[in-house]
Protein backbone atom coordinates (compact mmCIF):
# COMPACT_ATOMS: atom_id res chain seq x y z
CA UNK A 1 0.00 0.00 0.00
CA UNK A 2 1.29 3.98 -1.25
CA UNK A 3 2.11 5.98 1.47
CA UNK A 4 -0.21 9.25 1.62
CA UNK A 5 2.60 11.24 1.81
CA UNK A 6 4.11 12.69 -1.21
CA UNK A 7 7.86 12.53 0.01
CA UNK A 8 7.56 8.41 0.82
CA UNK A 9 6.20 7.72 -2.53
CA UNK A 10 9.48 8.26 -4.74
CA UNK A 11 12.78 6.37 -4.59
CA UNK A 12 15.78 8.22 -4.00
CA UNK A 13 19.15 7.47 -6.06
CA UNK A 14 21.51 8.23 -3.37
CA UNK A 15 24.10 9.85 -5.73
CA UNK A 16 27.28 9.82 -4.24
CA UNK A 17 29.25 12.09 -6.82
CA UNK A 18 29.39 14.64 -4.54
CA UNK A 19 30.89 12.81 -1.31
CA UNK A 20 33.23 12.31 -3.78
CA UNK A 21 33.95 15.76 -5.17
CA UNK A 22 34.00 16.86 -1.17
CA UNK A 23 36.49 13.88 -0.37
CA UNK A 24 38.67 15.27 -3.07
CA UNK A 25 38.57 19.03 -1.30
CA UNK A 26 41.71 20.96 0.31
CA UNK A 27 42.48 20.28 3.52
CA UNK A 28 46.01 21.60 4.03
CA UNK A 29 46.42 25.25 3.19
CA UNK A 30 50.23 24.63 1.78
CA UNK A 31 48.04 22.52 -0.94
CA UNK A 32 45.72 24.98 -1.33
CA UNK A 33 48.67 28.18 -1.62
CA UNK A 34 50.44 25.66 -4.03
CA UNK A 35 47.80 25.19 -6.57
CA UNK A 36 47.19 28.94 -6.49
CA UNK A 37 50.96 29.59 -7.10
CA UNK A 38 51.31 31.66 -3.77
CA UNK A 39 54.54 31.90 -1.74
CA UNK A 40 55.41 29.21 0.88
CA UNK A 41 57.45 31.96 2.79
CA UNK A 42 54.39 34.37 3.18
CA UNK A 43 52.62 31.09 3.51
CA UNK A 44 54.66 30.95 7.07
CA UNK A 45 53.66 34.46 8.10
CA UNK A 46 50.03 34.43 7.23
CA UNK A 47 48.66 31.05 7.38
CA UNK A 48 47.71 29.01 10.95
CA UNK A 49 46.69 25.91 11.66
CA UNK A 50 43.64 25.45 13.87
CA UNK A 51 42.87 21.75 14.89
CA UNK A 52 39.04 23.09 16.34
CA UNK A 53 37.99 24.63 12.79
CA UNK A 54 40.72 22.99 9.84
CA UNK A 55 39.95 24.41 6.50
CA UNK A 56 38.22 22.89 4.04
CA UNK A 57 37.85 24.21 0.61
CA UNK A 58 36.42 22.68 -2.52
CA UNK A 59 38.80 22.35 -6.08
CA UNK A 60 35.84 23.61 -7.57
CA UNK A 61 35.70 26.96 -5.16
CA UNK A 62 39.44 26.98 -5.45
CA UNK A 63 39.63 27.52 -9.04
CA UNK A 64 37.74 30.38 -9.50
CA UNK A 65 40.39 32.10 -7.41
CA UNK A 66 43.00 34.42 -9.21
CA UNK A 67 46.08 32.76 -9.37
CA UNK A 68 49.37 34.89 -7.38
CA UNK A 69 46.78 36.72 -5.66
CA UNK A 70 46.96 36.95 -1.65
CA UNK A 71 44.22 39.54 -1.65
CA UNK A 72 41.80 37.71 -3.91
CA UNK A 73 38.40 37.39 -2.24
CA UNK A 74 37.65 34.38 -2.53
CA UNK A 75 40.83 33.23 -0.94
CA UNK A 76 40.01 35.26 2.41
CA UNK A 77 36.66 33.63 3.22
CA UNK A 78 38.42 30.40 3.74
CA UNK A 79 42.12 30.81 3.96
CA UNK A 80 43.07 30.65 7.83
CA UNK A 81 45.22 33.40 8.81
CA UNK A 82 47.16 34.01 12.45
CA UNK A 83 44.55 37.08 13.09
CA UNK A 84 42.48 34.55 14.13
CA UNK A 85 44.30 33.71 16.98
CA UNK A 86 44.10 37.43 18.39
CA UNK A 87 41.29 37.83 20.95
CA UNK A 88 39.63 40.60 20.57
CA UNK A 89 37.20 42.38 22.68
CA UNK A 90 33.64 41.82 22.29
CA UNK A 91 34.07 38.91 20.18
CA UNK A 92 32.68 35.85 21.82
CA UNK A 93 32.33 32.14 20.99
CA UNK A 94 28.19 32.60 20.72
CA UNK A 95 27.44 35.46 19.13
CA UNK A 96 24.16 35.95 18.62
CA UNK A 97 22.96 33.73 21.59
CA UNK A 98 21.99 30.30 20.28
CA UNK A 99 22.21 28.51 23.07
CA UNK A 100 19.77 30.56 25.06
CA UNK A 101 17.49 30.25 22.98
CA UNK A 102 17.47 26.20 22.54
CA UNK A 103 14.32 24.86 23.06
CA UNK A 104 15.47 21.18 22.55
CA UNK A 105 18.52 19.64 21.03
CA UNK A 106 19.23 21.19 17.66
CA UNK A 107 16.06 23.30 18.11
CA UNK A 108 16.16 27.16 18.01
CA UNK A 109 13.29 29.07 19.01
CA UNK A 110 14.70 32.77 18.93
CA UNK A 111 11.84 34.81 16.60
CA UNK A 112 7.90 34.68 16.62
CA UNK A 113 6.14 31.95 14.22
CA UNK A 114 9.58 30.05 13.50
CA UNK A 115 11.92 27.58 14.74
CA UNK A 116 14.91 26.82 13.33
CA UNK A 117 17.08 23.24 13.19
CA UNK A 118 20.53 22.57 13.32
CA UNK A 119 20.40 19.58 11.50
CA UNK A 120 23.71 18.82 11.18
CA UNK A 121 27.39 20.12 12.03
CA UNK A 122 28.57 19.09 8.50
CA UNK A 123 29.62 22.29 5.88
CA UNK A 124 30.63 22.11 2.25
CA UNK A 125 33.21 24.67 3.50
CA UNK A 126 34.68 26.36 6.55
CA UNK A 127 34.15 30.05 6.48
CA UNK A 128 36.68 31.81 8.41
CA UNK A 129 34.08 34.18 9.79
CA UNK A 130 31.35 31.47 10.51
CA UNK A 131 29.29 32.45 13.57
CA UNK A 132 28.59 28.94 14.55
CA UNK A 133 32.37 27.96 14.34
CA UNK A 134 32.44 26.79 18.35
CA UNK A 135 28.98 25.90 18.62
CA UNK A 136 28.89 22.63 20.37
CA UNK A 137 27.48 20.05 17.69
CA UNK A 138 27.93 16.86 19.14
CA UNK A 139 26.14 18.71 22.00
CA UNK A 140 23.52 20.24 20.34
CA UNK A 141 21.51 18.48 17.20
CA UNK A 142 18.54 17.02 16.59
CA UNK A 143 19.83 13.31 16.12
CA UNK A 144 17.60 10.11 16.38
CA UNK A 145 17.38 10.07 19.82
CA UNK A 146 15.79 13.38 20.25
CA UNK A 147 14.37 14.05 17.07
CA UNK A 148 10.63 12.77 18.73
CA UNK A 149 10.91 15.12 21.35
CA UNK A 150 11.68 18.31 18.66
CA UNK A 151 8.75 17.30 16.58
CA UNK A 152 6.62 17.10 20.00
CA UNK A 153 7.89 20.43 20.49
CA UNK A 154 6.78 22.16 16.98
CA UNK A 155 3.20 20.15 16.88
CA UNK A 156 2.58 21.39 20.74
CA UNK A 157 2.59 25.11 19.54
CA UNK A 158 0.43 26.02 16.58
CA UNK A 159 1.99 29.79 16.50
CA UNK A 160 4.96 28.01 14.51
CA UNK A 161 4.12 28.25 10.76
CA UNK A 162 7.99 28.20 9.34
CA UNK A 163 10.68 25.52 9.67
CA UNK A 164 14.26 26.70 9.13
CA UNK A 165 17.00 23.99 8.04
CA UNK A 166 20.06 25.28 9.36
CA UNK A 167 23.41 23.65 10.90
CA UNK A 168 26.25 23.43 9.53
CA UNK A 169 24.63 23.20 6.15
CA UNK A 170 21.22 21.00 5.79
CA UNK A 171 22.00 19.90 2.36
CA UNK A 172 25.08 17.77 3.64
CA UNK A 173 22.35 15.41 5.08
CA UNK A 174 21.98 12.34 3.36
CA UNK A 175 18.92 12.02 0.99
CA UNK A 176 17.10 9.60 2.91
CA UNK A 177 18.18 11.68 6.26
CA UNK A 178 16.63 14.63 4.89
CA UNK A 179 13.73 13.24 3.19
CA UNK A 180 12.83 12.38 6.27
CA UNK A 181 13.10 14.91 8.61
CA UNK A 182 10.73 16.89 5.77
CA UNK A 183 8.13 14.03 5.53
CA UNK A 184 7.61 14.40 9.81
CA UNK A 185 7.99 18.39 9.80
CA UNK A 186 4.88 18.72 6.93
CA UNK A 187 2.80 16.18 8.61
CA UNK A 188 2.44 18.69 11.20
CA UNK A 189 -0.65 20.95 10.18
CA UNK A 190 0.89 24.58 11.67
CA UNK A 191 4.08 24.18 9.45
CA UNK A 192 3.23 25.83 6.08
CA UNK A 193 6.81 26.58 4.98
CA UNK A 194 10.15 25.37 5.03
CA UNK A 195 13.43 27.68 4.56
CA UNK A 196 16.16 26.15 3.76
CA UNK A 197 20.15 28.08 4.90
CA UNK A 198 22.68 26.67 2.32
CA UNK A 199 26.12 27.31 0.73
CA UNK A 200 25.94 24.33 -0.98
CA UNK A 201 24.92 25.56 -4.75
CA UNK A 202 27.75 28.00 -4.09
CA UNK A 203 30.96 25.43 -2.97
CA UNK A 204 29.07 22.12 -3.92
CA UNK A 205 27.01 22.71 -6.92
CA UNK A 206 26.93 18.69 -7.84
CA UNK A 207 25.47 18.35 -4.53
CA UNK A 208 21.95 19.48 -6.18
CA UNK A 209 21.94 16.04 -8.14
CA UNK A 210 18.59 14.23 -9.42
CA UNK A 211 18.01 12.51 -6.38
CA UNK A 212 18.03 15.61 -4.07
CA UNK A 213 15.86 17.60 -7.02
CA UNK A 214 13.11 14.62 -6.72
CA UNK A 215 12.72 15.00 -3.17
CA UNK A 216 12.37 18.49 -3.75
CA UNK A 217 9.60 18.35 -6.30
CA UNK A 218 8.03 15.73 -4.12
CA UNK A 219 7.35 18.09 -1.39
CA UNK A 220 5.55 20.90 -3.94
CA UNK A 221 3.03 18.76 -4.04
CA UNK A 222 2.50 18.63 -0.17
CA UNK A 223 -0.56 20.45 0.20
CA UNK A 224 -0.01 24.42 1.34
CA UNK A 225 3.96 23.75 2.09
CA UNK A 226 5.94 26.91 0.57
CA UNK A 227 9.84 26.58 0.06
CA UNK A 228 12.13 29.24 0.70
CA UNK A 229 16.04 28.51 -0.25
CA UNK A 230 18.45 31.29 1.49
CA UNK A 231 21.74 31.06 -0.60
CA UNK A 232 24.83 32.88 0.84
CA UNK A 233 26.55 33.99 -1.85
CA UNK A 234 29.20 37.65 -0.61
CA UNK A 235 31.04 37.71 -3.77
CA UNK A 236 29.98 37.84 -8.14
CA UNK A 237 33.03 35.89 -8.36
CA UNK A 238 31.58 33.31 -6.53
CA UNK A 239 28.59 32.43 -9.19
CA UNK A 240 29.76 30.68 -12.40
CA UNK A 241 27.62 28.52 -14.83
CA UNK A 242 27.91 25.20 -12.40
CA UNK A 243 26.29 27.59 -9.44
CA UNK A 244 23.88 29.13 -11.83
CA UNK A 245 22.69 25.52 -13.08
CA UNK A 246 22.24 24.76 -9.51
CA UNK A 247 20.17 27.68 -8.60
CA UNK A 248 18.22 27.47 -11.97
CA UNK A 249 17.33 23.99 -11.22
CA UNK A 250 16.13 25.06 -7.52
CA UNK A 251 14.00 27.59 -8.65
CA UNK A 252 12.52 25.07 -11.30
CA UNK A 253 12.19 22.41 -8.83
CA UNK A 254 9.43 25.44 -6.62
CA UNK A 255 11.93 27.70 -4.40
CA UNK A 256 11.48 30.80 -4.04
CA UNK A 257 15.59 31.94 -3.71
CA UNK A 258 16.82 35.12 -1.63
CA UNK A 259 20.57 35.73 -0.66
CA UNK A 260 22.05 36.48 2.26
CA UNK A 261 25.80 38.15 2.26
CA UNK A 262 28.07 38.89 5.15
CA UNK A 263 29.85 41.93 4.91
CA UNK A 264 33.82 41.05 5.04
CA UNK A 265 36.24 43.70 5.18
CA UNK A 266 38.75 43.55 2.07
CA UNK A 267 36.04 41.28 0.67
CA UNK A 268 33.31 42.66 -0.67
CA UNK A 269 33.14 46.46 1.54
CA UNK A 270 32.91 48.76 -1.67
CA UNK A 271 29.95 49.71 -3.62
CA UNK A 272 31.11 47.81 -7.02
CA UNK A 273 31.47 44.98 -5.59
CA UNK A 274 28.42 44.69 -3.89
CA UNK A 275 26.06 46.09 -6.82
CA UNK A 276 27.87 43.80 -8.96
CA UNK A 277 26.54 41.08 -6.69
CA UNK A 278 23.28 42.34 -6.76
CA UNK A 279 23.03 42.32 -10.05
CA UNK A 280 24.45 39.18 -10.80
CA UNK A 281 22.15 37.67 -8.30
CA UNK A 282 19.20 39.12 -9.96
CA UNK A 283 20.67 37.82 -13.11
CA UNK A 284 19.91 34.47 -11.67
CA UNK A 285 16.72 35.19 -10.52
CA UNK A 286 17.84 34.90 -6.76
CA UNK A 287 16.28 38.22 -4.88
CA UNK A 288 18.83 39.98 -2.71
CA UNK A 289 17.61 39.76 0.79
CA UNK A 290 20.32 40.44 3.82
CA UNK A 291 23.42 42.44 4.40
CA UNK A 292 24.82 41.33 7.93
CA UNK A 293 26.79 43.08 9.77
CA UNK A 294 29.58 40.50 10.68
CA UNK A 295 28.60 38.30 13.71
CA UNK A 296 31.22 38.89 16.60
CA UNK A 297 32.48 35.70 16.60
CA UNK A 298 35.89 35.53 18.67
CA UNK A 299 38.69 35.17 15.86
CA UNK A 300 37.07 37.25 13.17
CA UNK A 301 37.59 40.69 14.14
CA UNK A 302 39.51 41.18 11.31
CA UNK A 303 36.62 40.73 8.97
CA UNK A 304 34.54 43.42 10.31
CA UNK A 305 33.67 46.79 8.86
CA UNK A 306 32.52 49.45 10.99
CA UNK A 307 29.49 50.60 11.15
CA UNK A 308 30.02 54.21 10.17
CA UNK A 309 31.31 52.48 6.63
CA UNK A 310 28.68 50.23 6.77
CA UNK A 311 26.14 53.02 6.73
CA UNK A 312 27.85 54.69 4.28
CA UNK A 313 28.18 51.87 1.82
CA UNK A 314 24.27 51.39 2.17
CA UNK A 315 23.50 55.44 0.95
CA UNK A 316 26.13 54.38 -1.68
CA UNK A 317 24.00 51.18 -3.03
CA UNK A 318 20.56 53.32 -3.00
CA UNK A 319 21.69 55.93 -5.20
CA UNK A 320 23.30 53.22 -7.48
CA UNK A 321 20.82 50.30 -7.46
CA UNK A 322 16.91 49.94 -8.05
CA UNK A 323 15.17 49.65 -4.67
CA UNK A 324 14.36 45.85 -5.19
CA UNK A 325 18.34 45.35 -5.64
CA UNK A 326 19.47 46.99 -2.34
CA UNK A 327 19.84 44.29 0.56
CA UNK A 328 18.53 45.11 3.85
CA UNK A 329 21.65 45.74 6.15
CA UNK A 330 20.96 44.05 9.66
CA UNK A 331 22.74 42.55 12.58
CA UNK A 332 21.82 39.76 14.47
CA UNK A 333 22.07 40.42 18.78
CA UNK A 334 21.30 38.27 21.30
CA UNK A 335 18.28 38.39 23.28
CA UNK A 336 16.39 40.09 20.52
CA UNK A 337 13.32 39.07 18.90
CA UNK A 338 14.32 39.72 15.24
CA UNK A 339 17.15 40.46 13.17
CA UNK A 340 17.39 44.91 13.79
CA UNK A 341 17.73 47.16 11.25
CA UNK A 342 21.10 49.17 10.68
CA UNK A 343 19.80 52.50 9.84
CA UNK A 344 22.35 54.97 11.65
CA UNK A 345 24.93 55.07 13.93
CA UNK A 346 23.75 54.71 17.37
CA UNK A 347 23.07 57.69 19.82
Amino acid sequence: MLSSHPLERIQLNNESNWRTVLKKAFKDPLELLEFLGLDRAEYLDKVKTDSRFKMLVPLSYAEKMQKGDWNDPLLQQVLPINQENIETRGFVNDPIGDLQAEASSGLLHKYQGRVLLVTTGAFPVHCRYCFRREFPYADSSPDKKQWQNTLDYIQGDNSIHEVIFSGGDPLMLSDDRLQKMCVEITAIPHVKTLRFHTRVPVFLPERINQSLRKMFTALSAVQDIQKVMVVHINHANEIDEHVSRALSDLRKDGFSLLNQSVLLKEVNDDVATLSELSHKLMANHVLPYYLHQLDRIQGAAHFEVERDRSIKLMEGLRNNLPGYLVPRLVEDISGKRSKLPIEKNPE
